[in-house]
Parts: structure tokens; sequence; C-alpha cells
């Protein structure tokens, strides 16, 4: 009797389910469910409007990004008419900035930065520029590559919010934004002059 009992009970613990392998629960459907469906709905709302906004938010922190990077490239150039151009730049960009603030009125926002990771990335790759090629030959050539990029940058965010503002029906911040846009054109065509008619030639030596 004592072996059959013994036998007994360890069948009842073979058969019984070993906790450690058991799959945990899982979670209620309606509380998964319910925050994709807010998700869902908060993405949906976003509009045009919302993107303009987030693109002034972006371009308010960049103007005032490369506000502050300027000083240093006029310091590091020899060119006097780099030097020039980019102190003219320096000019044109804060009164960039207080044309955003006028928008941002314009549209009933409080003008509020949004940090901008292209922009830090692109001024990031100037200041490592200007450590490599500050005081060569190649200095002046340095800065006008790393001040096109920015240039660039710029135009083509500016264009889409010129796009962005007409497409609204907001005619005025269109126009304001519109002659960002002329500027920075201007001015990358001024960089794009100097560096084929001389500073290139100069960094060859």
């Amino acid at each position: 009797m004592a072996t059959s009992e013994k036998s007994s009970q360890s069948k009842s613990a073979e058969d019984a389910p070993d906790k450690r392998t058991q799959s945990p629960a899982t979670p209620q459907a309606g509380k998964s469910g319910g925050s994709d469906s807010r998700s869902a709905a908060a993405g949906a709302q976003k509009g045009l409007s919302d993107l303009f906004e987030h693109a002034l938010k972006d371009m308010y922190y960049a103007e005032k990004k490369i506000l502050k990077a300027l000083p240093k490239m006029i310091r590091a150039a020899s060119s006097a008419e780099l030097k020039d151009a980019l102190t003219r730049h320096k000019d044109e960009t804060t009164g960039q900035i207080d044309v955003l603030e006028q928008v941002f009125d314009l549209i009933g926002k409080r003008a509020k930065a949004e940090k901008c990771d292209a922009i830090d990335g692109i001024l990031e790759e100037g200041t490592s520029l200007l450590e490599d090629f500050g005081g060569t030959p190649a200095g002046d050539a340095a800065i006008i590559f790393s001040c096109q990029a920015v240039e660039h940058y710029e135009m083509t965010r500016y264009g889409s919010m010129v796009a962005f503002a007409g497409a609204l029906g907001l005619k005025q911040p269109a126009k304001l934004l519109g002659t960002i846009l002329e500027q920075e054109r201007a001015a990358d065509t001024l960089l794009t002059d100097l560096a084929e008619t001389q500073i290139n030639a100069a960094a060859k030596a």
C-alpha cells in the first residue's frame, strides 16, 4: 500500500502544471486598444497648419543657432570680402528672427523655438571643419563649404513654408517668409561667386 500511494502522489505531481513555464497572462485588450485608438486619433487631427507651425518653431531655433555661430566664422575668415559677406548676413539673420516673430504674431501663436537636430548637425560639422582647416590655405573655402550647407537647408525649409502659408491662405506670412527666402538665395549666390572668383583658387596654394 505504501508503494502504491507513493506512485500515485508522483503521478499527480507530474500532471500538475509547472508554474515557472506558464506564459504570462495577456493584457486586457481594452487598455491597449484604447491607447492605440487615442494615438491614432491625435495623429489624424494634425493638418497643414500644424506642420506650418512646427516648421516655424524649427526655423526660429535654427536662426538663433546660426546667429551664435556666425561670429566665430567671421573671425576665422581671411578674405576681407568673405568677412564682409558673413557680417552682412549676420545682420540679416538678426532681422530674420524679428520677421519670424512677426509671423508667429500674425498666426496668433507665441514665438517659441523647437530643437532642430538638422541644423545642429550642420553647425557641428562646420565647427569640426573650422578646427581641421582654420588657418590653412583652404580655411576660407571650408567656411564657404559650411555656410552653403546652412544656406541650402534654409532655402528648402523656407521654400516649403512659403508654399504652406500660401495653401493656408496666409498671405502676409507668405510674403514675409518669401523675403527671408530671397535673402538666403542671395547669400548663397554671393558665396558661390566668392568661391569661384577667388577663394577656391587661393585654397590651392
